[in-house]
């Protein structure tokens, strides 16, 4: 089965947090948390319409300026979600800036910040120098029991998160596939159909949740030939299509280790494929951690293992471990691993 997200760290393990996602059947990209994000270059930078903000702190948010700048003069709508006081934020780095000579631009800013009860959300338009446009206050109701709510719900995939204590709202985040569309090209090359951008097209029409006897055109494509076909939906899902369990990422960084926050990642990233897990600090260090609002290695391997994720990846190390970056995955993977 080859998995829709391929996901990685922006940086190394000892760099700016962040974590990038591709789509891998469009052209679509997610992006969580603005860190310094020069690694990943324009064309990466500029597939990723959305970003996920954990919170505006330095080393999350200073990869916002690189977005802005390579997004300038680009007909397209970038959006950000985040904690309380992302407009705010935003707002004060589009106004460090002179914005004279952009009222050509077609780029749009849409943010939306969440609060406990509320959504709130603002545009800034680069044709009106980024001036900052209020939308219409929209009601956020989370789930009594975890207190996770969602961000994003696309017809693919959708995007939740909680609220975690790091002196100031830390947002940890899902990402998990509705379900997962494998295509039989062995049963396709059978039928003498051939592989193309039509297939595309089905997986579209079966997430959007289109009925089996929807009829739709294809194009399909050989190497000496090329036909529309009316195709009926249910027929292809029937004969070439298995349907299974979506893939499933948890992103969590910057919280203190306490009853409620264990409590609220574990729930955000249980049964997730890989859970992308902050572990600036060793155990031995424990009470440091706690007074900085952080994590240890052990306890994201305690929280991983509870949470039975598949896989667990440790990042955002404290520059006091320079050169012993073994030590924080090893004290991580014993935790996770434990029987």
């Amino acid at each position: 089965m080859n998995p829709s997200f391929s996901s990685y760290l922006v940086n190394d393990v000892f760099g700016d947090p962040g974590v990038y996602v591709e789509v891998r059947w469009s052209k679509q990209a997610l992006l969580f948390d603005l860190g310094h994000n020069d690694r990943l270059g324009p064309t990466r930078l500029l597939r990723a319409n959305d970003i996920f903000i954990s919170h505006t702190h330095v080393d999350h948010f200073i990869g916002f300026d690189a977005v802005l700048r390579v997004a300038l003069g680009r007909g397209k709508t970038v959006r950000l979600f985040g904690p309380p006081g992302l407009i705010k934020n935003v707002q004060g780095k589009l106004q460090g800036y002179t914005w004279n000579l952009v009222d050509g631009y077609p780029l749009t800013l849409d943010v939306r910040e969440f609060h406990p009860q509320e959504i709130r959300q603002a545009l800034f338009r680069a044709t009106d120098g980024f001036l900052q446009v209020e939308q219409p206050v929209r009601p956020l109701v989370p789930e009594p029991a975890t207190g996770l709510f969602t961000v994003l719900n696309d017809p693919v995939f959708t995007v939740s998160a909680v609220s975690l204590n790091h002196r100031v709202p830390s947002f940890a985040y899902s990402l998990e596939e509705q379900f997962h569309i494998n295509v039989n090209k062995q049963k396709l090359h059978e039928a003498n159909l051939p592989v193309g951008s039509w297939l595309k097209d089905v997986k579209q029409y079966i997430w959007q949740g289109q009925p089996d006897e929807f009829r739709f055109m294809a194009t399909l494509y050989d190497e000496h030939y090329r036909e529309e076909r009316e195709l009926v939906l249910g027929e292809i899902k029937e004969r070439f299509c298995t349907i299974s369990r979506g893939q499933k990422i948890a992103y969590v960084v910057d919280a203190r280790f306490d009853e409620e926050n264990e409590a609220k990642i574990i729930s955000l990233a249980r049964g997730a494929d890989v859970l992308y897990c902050e572990s600036p600090y060793l155990d031995v260090d424990a009470e440091k951690a706690r007074d900085r609002y952080h994590l240890t290695a052990k306890q994201a391997g305690l929280m991983a293992r509870e949470a039975h994720v598949r896989d667990l990846v440790v990042f955002h190390f404290s520059p006091r471990y320079t050169g012993q970056g073994e030590a924080l995955e090893r004290e991580a993977m014993e935790a996770f691993q434990k029987t």
